[in-house]
């Protein structure tokens, strides 16, 4: 080692003795424990801040969720209550129909009982003047069953078997030949089935 490099050792150790005689001498250590402390509160309370925002940040999350969640819902129920609306209103619409319906019907069922009641009053005329030209006793059984023959223009055996109806509907454009067994009908079965086959167009 030359003289010159010993003397800059010297130089330099006693530079770093009185640094440090300096250092402790002054505030520099109560500076930067204080430094450290406050760098320590800083930490703390940005860990703090951290914490709060990610708390703030999954509060949002979830109440986005929920919200969402109800939006879903609500377009769940809003689309209920549009179709059943729709039902509703198609209902009414059937509704009103049948009722336009009911009401053709019951016009019709008028003319029709208009048209009897006509009828009726035609058939009791005609019977005074078969009572008053005739000079022939008729049994009133064969004597009815003429009757319903010219109105119903159906024609029945009267040598069947009493549980047998047969006879000839002639009143369309093709005869329709009839031949029930009324043992396994009710009269009012019979009697429907005989009036559907008339026509009522007159």
């Amino acid at each position: 080692m030359s003289q010159n490099d010993a003397l800059h050792g010297d130089d330099l150790e006693k530079s770093g003795e009185a640094l440090i005689e300096f250092i402790k001498s002054s505030n520099a250590e109560s500076v930067l424990r204080g430094a450290r402390g406050k760098l320590q509160e800083f930490f703390d309370h940005h860990i703090k801040t951290k914490k709060t925002t990610t708390d703030i940040l999954n509060d949002l999350v979830h109440a986005e969720e929920g919200i969402g969640q109800k939006l879903v819902n609500l377009e769940g129920k809003k689309s209920q209550m549009m179709q059943e609306i729709e039902e509703i209103e198609q209902e009414l619409q059937r509704n009103l129909s049948r009722s336009q319906i009911l009401d053709s019907e019951l016009e019709f069922l008028q003319k029709e009982l208009e048209r009897l009641r006509d009828a009726e009053q035609e058939i009791q005329t005609m019977q005074q003047e078969v009572d008053q030209d005739t000079t022939e006793v008729i049994p009133s059984a064969i004597y009815v069953a003429q009757l319903y023959c010219n109105v119903t223009k159906i024609k029945l055996e009267l040598d069947t078997e009493p549980h047998i109806l047969r006879g000839v509907y002639y009143g369309g454009d093709v005869a329709v030949p009839i031949n029930m067994d009324t043992s396994t009908r009710s009269p009012c079965e019979v009697s429907d089935e005989l009036w559907s086959l008339v026509n009522t167009e007159w």
